[in-house]
């Protein structure tokens, strides 16, 4: 069993095909997908797709690239959108310089803005942190100070300090398809050192497809490539390595409901 903890599939690259994506997640043994929002103000879209499927549940907020584009939106605007029963996290929200910092003032705005919408509603805060990592861990401390809120550093591809800070703060550290790229050697020895107990997989679809589909459009089916490669790199089998990070994303996201299973099949 895996899960996918991280898709786009309001994209229109997958939600023209919505049906096909998920039955083939479902075949590829994807047992709970999270679609997550990039904007507070389109964040319908998402909840549709959400309500239509049982095994899909969703995120809202505004991704660090449309910060200055919703910079009017507040927890007044977050926080109803929360208690709808297939809204299990809050974000994807953080600091992303890789292209400019000109939106460096909206991004760290509307960052503190989603950790305190996690820490009022409970709800994981799902961060996004790109060529930020020192500003990224600074705000994470500054704010964990005021009060605690769990997170996920999703489709880590930063350096090992922030790795370890997260980790210092109790956040999980969620790898993508990057890990399986010839050049992630770097990564995968971050990921080898991450504990089994803090550690998701996803695939940020319709991006970063792993090997052995790199190029094409990456959909929730392929978490499996990466889960596979993290197997190997932890040194256990992809069954272990499926029922940890099963068992960490319930324990993480727990606003999502276990399906039931047979004696001796649940993740430990």
């Amino acid at each position: 069993m895996l899960i996918d903890s991280h898709c786009h599939l309001d994209f229109p690259v997958l939600s023209e095909n919505i049906d096909d994506v998920i039955t083939r997640a479902r075949a590829a043994g994807i047992e709970r997908m999270v679609t997550i929002s990039t904007k507070i103000r389109e964040f319908d879209k998402i909840r549709a797709i959400a309500e239509a499927h049982d095994d899909v549940f969703c995120s809202v907020g505004t991704h660090p690239h449309h910060a200055d584009l919703e910079s009017d939106l507040g927890l007044e605007d977050i926080l109803p959108l929360t208690e709808h029963p297939k809204v299990i996290a809050v974000g994807e929200a953080g600091l992303d310089y890789h292209y400019e910092t000109r939106a460096a003032e909206a991004q760290a705005k509307g960052f503190r803005t989603h950790i305190a919408a996690a820490r009022e509603t409970g709800l994981p805060l799902v961060i996004h942190s790109r060529s930020a990592d020192e500003d990224t861990a600074r705000i994470l401390e500054e704010e964990m100070a005021i009060g605690p809120f769990t997170a996920v550093l999703h489709c880590f591809t930063a350096g090992r300090e922030l790795a370890e800070r997260g980790l210092a703060l109790g956040l999980y550290i969620s790898f993508s398809g990057v890990l399986t790229f010839k050049k992630s050697d770097e990564l995968r020895a971050i990921a080898r050192d991450v504990p089994l107990e803090r550690l998701l997989v996803e695939t940020d679809a319709p991006y970063l497809a792993p090997e052995p589909n790199r190029g094409k459009p990456n959909e929730p089916s392929y978490v499996a490539h990466t889960a596979g490669r993290l197997a190997d790199v932890k040194g256990i089998s992809a069954d272990e390595l499926g029922e940890a990070t099963t068992a960490n994303f319930y324990r993480l996201f727990s606003k999502v409901p276990q399906p039931p299973r047979e004696q001796g099949s649940k993740p430990a």
